[in-house]
């Protein structure tokens, strides 16, 4: 391997995901690119105060996913905590929490 396979290989990947619980069947794949794209896409949640979690593996796994498709079943449980993260950050409940945390005979 050259040197400059094994730097484009820890080429900064980033991916925006969107996910509505009332219309998605699962998260979907809204920006995504590696290098200058990447360190784009970060600026913009930043500036957006837009919660980011590291997952070098999964961002990898995930740019290589077309835009406005949905992620793979492979990575539902990754994505799955990392949203729980994200609404736990904004002090909501994750979609399904609510029902799981209420007290039984409870409404």
């Amino acid at each position: 391997m050259s040197e400059s396979d094994d730097h484009a290989n820890k080429e900064t990947a980033a991916v925006a995901l969107s996910y509505d619980p009332e219309s998605d069947y699962a998260p979907k794949v809204v920006a995504g690119g590696r290098g200058a794209i990447a360190e784009q896409i970060l600026q913009i949640a930043f500036a957006n105060d837009v919660k980011v979690r590291q997952d070098a593996d999964l961002a990898q796994l995930l740019s290589a996913i077309d835009i406005d498709s949905e992620i793979p079943v492979e990575a539902f449980a990754a994505v799955a905590e990392i949203l729980t993260y994200v609404y736990r950050a904004n002090g909501q409940m994750a979609p399904g929490e609510e029902a799981e945390n209420r007290p039984p005979g409870g409404s």
